[in-house]
């Protein structure tokens, strides 16, 4: 299973919300991924904690041909046209996309600047990335540590609130 986790907290000019640039996104996935299974939208507070927006999340699983490294450099070139620049970490951003699993896979990389860090160094303690999982894909279990998603999740602090919404409960 190959997951792909998506996120935004600013809006773009060209779509507005986050949940549209996400709708978008999305669509364009459908041009050159299959998509198999996509979760509800998550609005969740940002991690680390801090005054940015909330962000508006979700996650899914998808189906290619494509290595991890060309997934990796297609997500990056989408953030790119969608005018994402990275600047410092975990800063607000009109777009996120993040591979957090790929298949089974475990890399000896761990630097995201030389290349994919399978599974995703930080999935595991994020609440609004293992709640859209265990939505889409409850069997799944984390490559490393072998624990469900719903596993992973009750072992996270409170501190990470987030809730399913609909297109009427968005707002930056």
């Amino acid at each position: 299973m190959i997951l792909i986790g998506l996120g935004a907290n600013m809006p773009h000019p060209d779509y507005s919300d986050p949940l549209n640039t996400l709708t978008e996104v999305v669509r364009r996935f459908r041009g050159v991924l299959h998509v198999a299974r996509q979760s509800s939208w998550y609005r969740s507070a940002p991690v680390p904690a801090s005054d940015q927006p909330w962000f508006v999340n979700a996650v899914l699983a998808v189906e290619t041909d494509m290595s991890e490294d060309d997934l990796l450099q297609m997500l990056h070139k989408i953030e790119r046209d969608f005018g994402r620049i990275r600047r410092q970490r975990w800063e607000a951003r009109v777009l996120d996309l993040d591979l957090l699993a790929y298949h089974d896979r475990i890399t000896e990389n761990q630097d995201q600047l030389a290349g994919p860090v399978l599974p995703h160094p930080h999935m595991q303690e994020r609440a609004f990335v293992l709640a859209p999982i265990h939505e889409i894909a409850p069997g799944w279990r984390h490559p490393v540590s072998g624990l469900r998603a719903s596993e992973l999740l009750k072992m996270l602090p409170s501190e990470q609130p987030f809730d399913i919404v609909g297109p009427d409960d968005i707002s930056c």
